[in-house]
């Protein structure tokens, strides 16, 4: 049965403008319907909080603040966000409509993707968090269904609902709104959520590509949300065997429970991916994860945005709770009159959660004090870098500098060892700070003989282009004449230099035609050109031995040391005449010029006839071919 014909909404003009056509998706606070602006006659999605929730204040400012957040963002893989208003019980944003599916739908039909369709779906959702990110603003929410393909293959990130601003990401009372499987460790344990808690769940989304199946599960979200806290994301590798390190190696960084260690934002992650995906091949991008693997995982409820309660002081206030951890109650004291105070904070929260596992609370805590794990410092200027990682008790050692083209002029593109690789003690970590991309001035190359010209372009780190050739008064032949770009351009390594190499000053060629070879070729050497003389000779009207043509004619400009061909005559061919005595002086002059011959009249007085009375050369004879025949009108 279609459940849409329930719905109150479809069908609606809402707030006098809006037509709702159909629902797309219902979730757990509010519903997405396809609808028309009937203003503008264009096609959106209409966000509709649900009417029990729109009697609450934080959350409708909640969705305002969504409306205006994403308003700000002008970025290809952000959906947009049109208008927002409300009709009654009915808060909506218009945002723009996407036709396609979600991450989620295409995880539910193939199960574990290529890499290469993983990274080509992560990349554009990196692009589109890193400008939030960089606009000062968090997604807090980013999971699968937030990930919008469009049947024209774009990737866009929907839901900025629980977006907030990053300055204003401080700890929560009692509560944590979120997705259970994509919660970062700290906003479980704190309430927090900064770029990194944004990180964190694309490294898991990412392993969810890569596997079919999430890092963590359970049968309550407790056990899911105790295992974010105690347990890091396990390689993919481990689940698809053949995947590369370089994989396991992103998602690792990604998923590190201290966020310390993680990118400390979508563009920082963003740069890890492609280097990562810059040491992959072909093959390892494209495998083909096992069929094992690629069954549809299925829906849970940790798969839906919730508002989880976390353990808070006694007198802290009454706090929502859908999800809500299990409280372990008190245990009975032995002593009369005496109430054991609740423990409160993260202890709480990891004992409720151990407790509602059947697990004691000593087994917990396994100490790693004698590792140190480096800190994600990637991005960062030197000086922050610097302080991230004396900070977490390493030293810094001898600072590089090498170019990139990923990472901005002064910022760390490098670490050794690397983010979230662990040191011993107060190890050394090296930094490479970024120079920027490379940049090459294109050098003067003028008046350079082209050999060396090419020389000077490896030099710099360029190479030589197209390269033609042009007259020139004033550069030696063989030497530039320009370059494109100019001298003093910039340009990046390896960049093409076109080159115009000068032919020298023009020659006029002379015309040798009926001269002997000997003396056409003394002739054409003096000019400065070089002969060559055809093997073959033709009929020609010129004598035989001399030349009959030349590759070059008169009047043409070459270049000194240019070759000229010249073409020997065996002279005229000869052709056999037609007898055209007695015939009218139109017919004979019609035979006489379809065998080859130039044809000349002549009349004996009186000129009252037409009929020829003889020719030039008698007729079944042989004459050289284009010679002139006459013939001769007998008059009365």
């Amino acid at each position: 049965m279609d459940t849409t014909l329930q719905d109150p909404l479809v069908g609606r003009l809402l707030d006098g403008r809006y037509r709702v056509d159909a629902r797309i998706a219902v979730g757990g606070m509010a519903t997405v319907y396809r609808a028309v602006d009937t203003r503008l006659d264009r096609v959106l999605a209409l966000k509709v909080m649900h009417p029990a929730l729109a009697t609450d204040a934080a959350f409708v400012e909640r969705f305002i603040r969504e409306a205006k957040s994403v308003a700000r963002l002008s970025h290809p893989n952000v959906v947009g966000v049109f208008d927002q208003g409300a009709e009654g019980a009915y808060v909506y944003l218009a945002m723009e409509y996407v036709a396609g599916c979600t991450l989620r739908d295409v995880l539910r039909e193939r199960g574990a993707l290529a890499p290469r369709a993983a990274l080509d779906i992560l990349e554009p959702v990196l692009a589109a968090l890193g400008a939030a990110h960089r606009a000062g603003f968090v997604h807090r929410d980013m999971k699968p269904e937030n990930v919008l393909i469009g049947d024209d293959g774009r990737v866009k990130v929907a839901d900025f609902g629980l977006v907030r601003a990053v300055g204003s990401a401080t700890a929560t009372t009692g509560s944590v709104l979120g997705t259970v499987s994509y919660l970062a460790p700290e906003q479980i344990e704190h309430g927090t959520a900064d770029t990194r808690a944004d990180v964190y769940a694309c490294g898991v989304v990412l392993y969810e590509m890569l596997t079919g199946g999430k890092p963590h599960s359970g049968d309550t979200p407790a056990q899911v949300l105790y295992q974010h806290l105690n347990t890091d994301v396990p390689a993919p590798s481990a689940t698809v065997p053949g995947l590369a390190p370089e994989l396991d190696e992103l998602v690792a960084a990604a998923t590190a429970r201290d966020p310390e260690v993680r990118p400390h934002d979508a563009v920082a992650l963003l740069a890890l991916l492609r280097e990562a995906r810059a040491g992959l091949g072909d093959e390892q991008l494209d495998a083909v994860p096992p069929q094992a693997l690629s069954e549809a995982p299925r829906d849970t409820a940790e798969d839906r945005t919730s508002v989880i309660a976390r353990p808070v002081p006694a007198d802290a206030g009454q706090v929502l709770h859908t999800n809500r951890l299990p409280a372990p109650e008190a245990p009975p004291s032995g002593r009369r009159g005496f109430r054991r105070r609740p423990p409160n904070g993260p202890l709480a929260l990891v004992i409720g959660v151990l407790l509602a596992l059947g697990l004691g609370a000593g087994v917990w805590y396994i100490n790693s004090g004698q590792f140190t794990r480096v800190p994600a410092v990637l991005g960062q200027t030197e000086a922050a870098a610097t302080k991230r990682v004396t900070d977490a008790g390493l030293e810094v050692g001898t600072t590089k500098r090498a170019f990139s083209d990923v990472y901005e002029r002064g910022t760390v593109m490098a670490s050794d060892p690397a983010p979230g690789e662990r040191l011993r003690g107060n190890g050394t970590v090296t930094l490479t700070l970024s120079r920027g991309p490379e940049i090459v001035k294109v050098p003067n190359l003028k008046n350079k003989p082209l050999a060396e010209a090419k020389r000077a372009l490896e030099e710099e780190g360029l190479a030589a282009g197209v390269i033609t050739t042009a007259f020139s008064d004033t550069v030696a032949q063989g030497s530039v004449i320009s370059s494109d770009p100019e001298p003093g351009t910039d340009r990046a390594p390896d960049s093409a230099v076109a080159l115009v190499v000068s032919k020298g000053s023009p020659i006029d060629v002379p015309d040798v035609t009926g001269e002997t070879v000997a003396d056409a070729t003394a002739a054409l050497q003096e000019a400065g050109l070089e002969v060559v003389v055809a093997p073959e000779r033709i009929d020609s009207p010129e004598d035989a031995g001399s030349v009959a043509a030349q590759s070059l004619a008169e009047g043409s400009r070459a270049a000194e040391g240019d070759t000229i061909t010249l073409t020997v005559s065996k002279g005229p061919k000869l052709v056999e005449v037609p007898d055209v005595t007695g015939e009218t002086t139109d017919d004979a002059r019609t035979a006489l010029e379809e065998a080859g011959f130039e044809v000349e009249v002549k009349k004996s007085f009186p000129y009252l006839g037409d009929t020829v009375a003889s020719q030039s050369v008698e007729g079944g004879s042989t004459a050289p071919e284009g010679s002139t025949v006459t013939i001769t009108i007998k008059g009365l």
